[in-house]
């Protein structure tokens, strides 16, 4: 049995263009697009009315409408809130969870885009391809090609901060290309996880930083997580070991990053993220050739922004039906959730 009118909200642009076709297919569901360029008041009417709010990554959100227990209070109808892919850092969980709104996200739809990003970067910087790119286009010839040694990735040691979706992906590229040894940092699964996804546990940072030869870090920004990598661990970096990150700004300490490149006490970097985005031109790790970065862009592909949008209008037609999503972030909100599902539709949710 389908209940409506059901109000799903977006803003702007839902990932892929086909976002908005597959939404209204959703039985009962009313779609609204709102923007960003009208007053802040037409929008607050719109979200007002909302069951759903489908969110746009955080970089192109206006924080006024990041959802946080202000948001929340003018929003009394909502009953749930997508991530567009899998991170939902500028979403306040517990507020979420206190006011009974699930909130799901789309983890894994974006994994094979960004485990491709993390292998670009490894390559890019073990070959120095930017350094030699740059070189050709100088007018000076003052080097050869001998001056851009590069190092191959084979049975070299990768060391991995999260092995979930995009994690385990990056293990297995490493593991059968480039016959990577893989250890990896997850305090959140088992050790016949670990076997499985083809990774040597280790049980704290400073080991796995120690050994590695590449590090990438695919862990979400949490309170946990915040601050987590800073100078005591890129001190016990080999000097010819890379980091790359393609997880959230605010893991990983900038500041203390670019001091160790600056004193070549590791062999560079590739970052997708950073605290600010994008970062300010003149941003200290920009002076260096062997730091290599993007405008967290390493999800953005054709083919994950179509994928979220499946997952994201899978997910949505087992919200609207009373089902659970396959993604909930906050599964302790389920039975209020509940409560109000039915309180708004007249329906039980169903199981």
């Amino acid at each position: 049995m389908t209940v409506g009118p059901i109000n799903l909200v977006y803003f702007d642009e839902w990932m892929a263009a086909r976002g908005p076709e597959l939404a209204a297919r959703i039985p009962g569901v009313s779609l609204t697009r709102l923007s960003s360029d009208d007053p802040a008041e037409v929008n607050w009417q719109g979200l007002a009315k909302a069951h759903g709010h489908q969110l746009r990554p955080s970089t192109e959100t206006p924080k006024e409408f990041y959802p946080g227990e202000d948001f929340l209070a003018r929003c009394p109808n909502l009953l749930a809130i997508a991530s567009a892919g899998a991170g939902y850092d500028m979403v306040d969980v517990d507020a979420c969870t206190r006011a009974g709104v699930l909130l799901f996200n789309q983890t894994g739809a974006n994994s094979e885009s960004v485990a491709q990003h993390v292998l670009a970067m490894m390559l890019t910087l073990s070959k120095q391809l930017i350094q030699t790119d740059r070189a050709i286009r100088r007018e000076a010839r003052d080097w050869t090609r001998w001056d851009y040694t590069g190092r191959e990735l084979t049975q070299k040691t990768v060391g991995i901060v999260g092995l979930g979706n995009i994690g385990r992906r990056v293990a297995e590229i490493c593991r059968t290309l480039f016959a990577m040894r893989v250890v990896a940092y997850d305090p959140y699964i088992s050790d016949a996880d670990f076997h499985v996804r083809g990774a040597e546990r280790r049980h704290d940072l400073e080991t796995l930083f120690r050994e590695a030869d590449f590090i990438s870090i695919n862990c979400p920004l949490t309170d946990e997580t915040r601050g987590m990598i800073g100078a005591e661990l890129y001190a016990v970096m080999k000097p010819t070991a890379y980091f790359v990150t393609t997880a959230r700004g605010g893991i990983h300490d900038e500041a203390a990053l670019e001091k160790v490149i600056r004193e070549a006490r590791i062999a560079g970097a590739g970052l997708d993220v950073f605290v600010e985005e994008p970062p300010a031109w003149d941003h200290p790790l920009l002076a260096y050739d062997n730091v290599i970065v993007s405008p967290h862009n390493a999800g953005v592909t054709e083919d994950c922004n179509d994928n979220m949008v499946v997952s994201a209008t899978e997910q949505w037609t087992e919200v609207f039906a009373g089902r659970r999503p396959r993604n909930i972030v906050n599964p302790e909100v389920w039975d209020k959730f509940q409560e109000r599902y039915s309180a708004a539709f007249g329906l039980n949710a169903a199981e």
